[in-house]
């Protein structure tokens, strides 16, 4: 099987860090690819970019969520800690969507499943995930949604 080019790019990096002996870059980057080593193992597959990214972006909210977490608990150190690892992992991430291009693709998901009511969230998030993976973040994604379909 070929490897996702998107973990090549990561393993790359691996090595470009090793060498400039860049302890915070290495770390993160390891952890990334025993994340994506671990889906290889545990369901025998060899990931595409789209899975390696949906890997990415669960890491980065991971990572988010401790920041909250340790700003609450004011640990701003291990926030830092986590606020470089985002950096690093959203490196590998495609680029953001504008507000228009991702208010076109809900459109567009909207017309084509045909959705008429807050009952249809399901089938609209179907539609939209795969062109938004990465790209925009699900939650305010799901807002998005959740607004059209109400007809606020």
């Amino acid at each position: 099987m070929a490897e996702s080019a998107l973990k090549q790019r990561i393993t790359e990096a691996m090595k470009d860090a090793m060498r400039a002996k860049d302890k915070v870059r290495l770390g993160t980057i390891r952890l990334a690819l025993a994340e994506i080593k671990k889906i290889e193992v545990d369901e025998r597959i060899d990931p595409d970019d789209t899975r390696v990214t949906g890997i990415l972006d669960k890491m980065i909210k991971q990572r988010r969520e401790s920041v909250r977490q340790y700003e609450a608990g004011n640990r701003q150190d291990l926030a830092d800690i986590e606020t470089a690892e985002i950096s690093v992992l959203q490196e590998f991430m495609p680029q953001a969507l504008s507000a228009d291009d991702l208010k076109a693709i809900i459109s567009k998901a909207l017309a084509e499943s045909g959705a008429t009511g807050i009952q249809d969230m399901g089938k609209v998030m179907a539609a939209v995930r795969p062109a938004v993976i990465g790209r925009a973040d699900m939650a305010a994604v799901s807002q998005i949604i959740k607004q059209q379909l109400s007809g606020s």
